[in-house]
């Protein structure tokens, strides 16, 4: 934590343009710290010519033990339930299959953190997919995502009721908004996790996540602090069963917040026209790597996605060689995908490839090469070139 030695102080305003989360005003004449949105960085201690402002070592230390895990009040399992114009994200009922086991493992309740204006509908979704609770923060101000009041409200609300774990979609949003929590609250966040269990003996999470370029599968724990904070890539988890006999208690938070603590305004929305693939809910991808040879070559590779009723994948070395555009890229630095079928075409089996398309219920493999690593880990596959078996596929498939 830091603080401001007044008598010091000449407001010149070093520390309030240095401030990286503008938790500092000088409007007064002298320098105000708002440690709701302060993260205690430091950086301001370096930026101040007159050396007002001094990091207070015992503070942090005390603000950091209040999140620490002491005894059994930190319980049960939440849910970031985030939602687009009334429309909740797929990732959350992939988070919510995942949450309900985390949470059945530990015998407590699985709480949905739903924020929005009028979005009380949505409720009964969450249920229906498994969540106990739904925690309701209903607001005009939280209508639009904003950084500064989600995180406010989400953080005041964590201080509050103390949930030992938490999950978020690793969505645009989601990896904005949770490494704010994880500083704001002093405790450990894993981005991207693939796996997530309950330690028997600890009864903490392990978080299991790809390290190393993917090469090493690292298991994280948080043992001092809470709540332990995991993102999960979307269509990595699978998702909740649906079953509307499921109600959940709706449970309106009560939470400050007004304009004062939002210091940007959404003017305008602008949405892309240009039409992008939904690779995440596919069912069907057929996927083409760098042995497709040419754009020209992902004509085929079109074809044969349009007969078997799927969309178009691409490996990243096919999105570099500017093949096919980015939003197709399925891998660790793309989309993590899980249809009942994945075809892939001159595709080598690079482990970031791997990661983020080995969960299929069934891949087919297509490689002329019989020792490229893709068939380790294919349901089937032909050794072939792609050039002449795809066409055989097609005839066959319009045959039938």
């Amino acid at each position: 934590m830091v603080r401001i030695i007044t008598e010091k102080c000449i407001g010149c305003g070093a520390c309030e343009a240095g401030c990286p989360v503008g938790a500092i005003s000088t409007a007064s004449g002298t320098a105000k710290i708002d440690y709701d949105v302060c993260i205690g960085c430091g950086a301001c201690v370096g930026n101040c010519p007159c050396e007002a402002i001094e990091q207070d070592e015992a503070g942090a230390a005390e603000k950091n033990t209040a999140e620490e895990v002491g005894s059994s009040e930190y319980k049960g399992v939440w849910v970031f339930a985030e939602q687009r114009e009334g429309v909740l994200m797929p990732t959350v009922f992939e988070l919510l299959g995942e949450g309900r086991k985390l949470a059945d493992t530990l015998g407590v309740e699985l709480s949905a953190l739903l924020l929005g204006s009028g979005v009380k509908a949505l409720a009964d979704e969450l249920g229906a997919y498994g969540a106990d609770r739904v925690i309701l923060a209903d607001s005009a101000l939280l209508s639009d995502y904003n950084t500064e009041a989600y995180a406010k409200v989400v953080c005041d609300l964590v201080r509050e009721r103390r949930p030992e774990i938490m999950l978020i979609g690793a969505t645009n949003i989601g990896r904005d908004l949770a490494p704010r929590l994880s500083a704001r609250l002093y405790t450990g966040l894993t981005a991207d996790c693939t796996a997530l269990e309950i330690d028997p003996e600890t009864k903490g999470l392990l978080q299991t996540r790809p390290a190393f370029g993917g090469n090493v599968m690292a298991t994280i724990v948080t043992p001092n602090h809470r709540p332990q904070m995991s993102t999960v890539r979307p269509g990595v988890m699978k998702k909740a069963a649906y079953d509307p006999s499921h109600k959940a208690i709706i449970d309106r938070a009560s939470f400050e917040l007004s304009e004062s603590d939002i210091h940007t305004k959404v003017i305008e929305t602008v949405k892309s026209l240009k039409q992008t693939v939904n690779l995440v809910e596919a069912e069907v991808i057929v996927a083409g790597g760098r042995g497709v040879g040419s754009a020209e070559g992902f004509k085929l590779i079109e074809q044969l996605a349009e007969a078997m009723g799927g969309v178009v994948g691409a490996s990243r070395a096919a999105v570099e060689a500017g093949y096919i555009g980015a939003d197709h890229q399925v891998g660790q630095t793309g989309k993590t995908v899980r249809p009942k079928i994945y075809v892939a075409c001159g595709i080598s089996g690079a482990i970031q490839h791997l990661a983020g398309m080995q969960n299929s219920e069934c891949i087919i493999a297509i490689n002329k090469n019989a020792d490229a690593p893709i068939f380790s880990a294919a349901t089937y596959g032909i050794v072939g070139d792609l050039h002449k078996v795809i066409p055989m596929l097609i005839e066959e498939l319009k045959a039938r």
